[in-house]
């Protein structure tokens, strides 16, 4: 892999206050490999955080312990300084925990824009099913509602014109918008992202940056960065940490993280 590219960082937008997410010494064992050991960090609210290291180095494990589709042999996951650790995806997705794959993940045969829409249906019309079959106006309005906050999401995607399209028909860059514009449009605490640029055009990555950085500060969402793209981590975030062999290896400002020898031996071989 390249050197670490030294790259001008933008000046960081200061968390809102508070920690959005926590993590307390977790600890994953497969078997007799250790894949996380002891990791604990903690990202404020309206706060880019990067997440880089090695392949093997944990970061996918780690992003499935957060987003509880694995709990931890041992440690503490806080949102929003709520104890999740034992609580599964779909309870931290409803209180505020969004995901996007390495691998892109959608129902293919739904339109872009009910792709992104069946992100608020958790949240129901209200009237149960007497409200279904008469059409009750408050259920039309929400409908209504719903729409047009998609509508401004897949705007802000760069996705309007593709709106109608079946999902499974898109090429790979825009198909990981899809999956972004889903992840936001239920207003998140919490967003993680894991590779989101991979695919995607340099004017696609453009709009991603925008975006991520819109996010954290219009909404105060705290946003977790998995990308081997190094010189977008670096420009995009506030915090860096860097996981080695389960372990974090260092955290800090992205210019620390370029003039840390050990991240460099670690991670580029250098050294």
């Amino acid at each position: 892999m390249a050197a670490v590219e030294s790259v001008p960082t933008p000046a960081p937008v200061a968390p809102s206050g508070g920690a959005a997410l926590a993590l307390h010494d977790v600890t994953v064992r497969f078997g007799g490999i250790i894949a996380l050991q002891d990791v604990s960090f903690s990202v404020g609210r309206g706060e880019v955080l990067g997440l880089i290291g090695p392949n093997g180095a944990g970061k996918t494990t780690l992003f499935d312990v957060v987003s509880g589709v694995r709990i931890p042999d041992s440690g503490r996951v806080d949102l929003d300084d709520v104890d999740v650790t034992n609580q599964n995806a779909v309870a931290r997705a409803r209180r505020g925990m969004r995901r996007t794959f390495q691998r892109v993940q959608m129902f293919g045969w739904l339109s872009v824009e009910d792709n992104v829409l069946a992100a608020l249906e958790w949240r129901g019309g209200g009237g149960g099913m007497l409200a279904d079959l008469v059409s009750f106006p408050t259920r039309r309005l929400r409908e209504r509602e719903r729409r047009a906050r998609v509508a401004e999401v897949l705007e802000q995607c760069g996705l309007t014109s593709v709106a109608k399209d079946p999902s499974g028909s898109l090429p790979i860059g825009l198909a990981r918008m899809v999956e972004v514009a889903r992840a936001i449009v239920d207003e998140p605490k919490v967003l993680l992202l894991d590779e989101p640029t991979s695919g995607l055009e340099e004017g696609e990555v453009e709009r991603l940056g925008d975006l991520i950085q819109t996010i954290r500060k219009d909404e105060a969402c705290a946003v977790v960065l998995v990308e081997h793209d190094v010189g977008f981590v670096m420009r995009q975030c506030d915090r860096i940490v860097v996981l080695d062999l389960g372990r974090v290896l260092a955290t800090g400002a992205p210019a620390e993280i370029q003039a840390n020898a050990a991240v460099r031996t670690a991670y580029l071989g250098e050294g």
